[in-house]
């Protein structure tokens, strides 16, 4: 038996990313808690077994970062209301987040959150970990839409970091 690489902090937050996507979608069908839904995952789904890296082809699992997938989960439940509102104004008009399908709904909620309330973590890797993560679930359109509009809530949220004021 050999010992799986350790994985990087980085790929430790790309899979509490993703692990987050699926538990947001998932609370959000089945209506559980925040609490319920990171209990869940931490005590069934994340139990050692990891989350698969995306990018790499043998199909490594990575241990996600589980108090920044806590973060994610926590900070999305609790933010909805302002989260939809800055996605809803970075839309197309006649968009609306509610209808939005689910996992995108999901994408884009976790992509706000660590926008407005993530500033450790650069506004170009959030926008890119988010679209990569869009590839795993759509086609191109829905990658680009999230693009387009965490790329409009990142420079109303993050002006200095674009050299816009």
């Amino acid at each position: 038996m050999t010992d799986k690489p350790k994985a990087s902090a980085a790929q430790r937050r790309s899979a509490a990313r993703f692990a987050a996507i699926q538990a947001l979608y998932q609370a959000e069908l089945s209506q559980l808690s925040a609490g319920d839904v990171v209990r869940e995952y931490s005590d069934f789904r994340l139990d050692g077994e990891g989350v698969r890296d995306l990018d790499e082809p043998n199909d490594n699992l990575i241990d996600p970062d589980r108090v920044f997938f806590a973060d994610l989960v926590q900070g999305v439940t609790a933010r909805t209301v302002d989260i939809d509102g800055l996605i809803d104004s970075a839309l197309e008009k006649g968009w609306t987040t509610k209808r939005l399908e689910t996992v995108l709904r999901s994408i884009l909620r976790a992509g706000t959150y660590e926008l407005m309330m993530r500033e450790d973590v650069p506004m170009r890797v959030v926008i890119t970990e988010y679209v990569d993560a869009a590839h795993s679930f759509f086609d191109e359109t829905e990658p680009k839409l999230v693009n387009a509009v965490l790329d409009r809530i990142g420079k109303t949220l993050r002006a200095g970091e674009t050299g816009q004021q």
